[in-house]
């Protein structure tokens, strides 16, 4: 198993069969978060409609201990799309809809992962590969941080904390793959607003490419450690890509939502670019976080 900070993307991972003219179809997955996804998916889905490089589509599955009856109700055709934006914190799948999202995923297909829908699916090994690190507690698979030299640190599997978070506060992201098409043009270091972070995830973390850490601070409940924030990785043919930035709980005020970092909406929607079309001919913002001060959207 491998780590990967900064690396070439392999030709056979870039499945850019779309030109600038077509638009991208996204379909945004949700229905169970512990999470506002009720408010939160509209505004991704503006978010990504803005730029005008997707066309966007929504899907949502029964509630927690929906009947049967619904569940059977529930299949996307993930073919008809190239990117699925995970939106999604709840039980896990019918067999059949995983079988249908895994070979998407092997036959080139991309995914987004938003914030919490890097929980759910801990019986899932599919889903763990593809994540490479999620909320899972410390007997579940390793912990993967950076040193202050920004090398690669991988704490085995029952060894430190599990996965959890401090106190929300502004904190500093540091952008550890300049070069990569997502991140080119985002400053090396920048101010996020008001979030989780996240620390002790847990996994697989086999062949991931680092894109993004923050420092985990001990005075607000962290870890002292350098934490993954950004990532992806290969999975068959397609490209997993997980920001576990963007914490918005139910009722939050919209004017605090960290979803309006610039810096967040570039990702996401670079991200679902590059997924599709190993290629990022998006924008970055006029207006960008620096490293004093934060970048919110209307």
């Amino acid at each position: 198993m491998k780590i990967i900070l900064a690396a070439a993307i392999a030709s056979s991972l870039i499945s850019a069969t779309l030109t600038a003219a077509e638009p991208i179809k996204v379909l945004i997955v949700d229905g169970q978060n512990n999470h506002d996804f009720e408010r939160t998916t509209p505004y991704l889905k503006q978010v990504l409609e803005e730029t005008g490089r997707f066309q966007v589509f929504v899907v949502t599955t029964p509630p927690q201990n929906g009947s049967e009856a619904a569940w059977r109700g529930f299949r996307p055709q993930f073919s008809d799309y190239d990117v699925v934006l995970s939106n999604y914190n709840g039980q896990t799948w019918p067999e059949d809809v995983r079988n249908a999202f895994e070979q998407f995923v092997k036959e080139g297909g991309g995914v987004v992962n938003v914030h919490a829908a890097n929980n759910p699916f801990s019986d899932w090994a599919a889903f763990n590969d593809m994540i490479g690190l999620a909320w899972r507690p410390a007997d579940f698979g390793d912990r993967v941080t950076l040193s202050e030299d920004g090398e690669v640190v991988r704490t085995e599997k029952g060894e430190g904390p599990g996965a959890g978070h401090g106190s929300q506060h502004p904190y500093t992201v540091v952008t550890r793959d300049r070069k990569h098409p997502v991140m080119e043009g985002l400053p090396a270091e920048w101010m996020h607003p008001q979030d989780e972070l996240y620390h002790g995830q847990r996994g697989p973390a086999a062949d991931m490419h680092i894109l993004a850490t923050a420092w985990s601070d001990p005075e607000t409940g962290g870890t002292g450690e350098h934490e993954p924030m950004v990532w992806w990785i290969p999975h068959g043919e397609g490209k997993v890509f997980t920001t576990v930035l963007g914490h918005v709980g139910r009722g939050q005020p919209q004017e605090t939502w960290p979803m309006r970092c610039r810096g967040f909406q570039a990702i996401v929607t670079r991200a679902c670019e590059w997924v599709a079309t190993g290629e990022v001919t998006i924008p970055l913002p006029d207006e960008l976080p620096t490293a004093e001060e934060v970048s919110l959207a209307p």
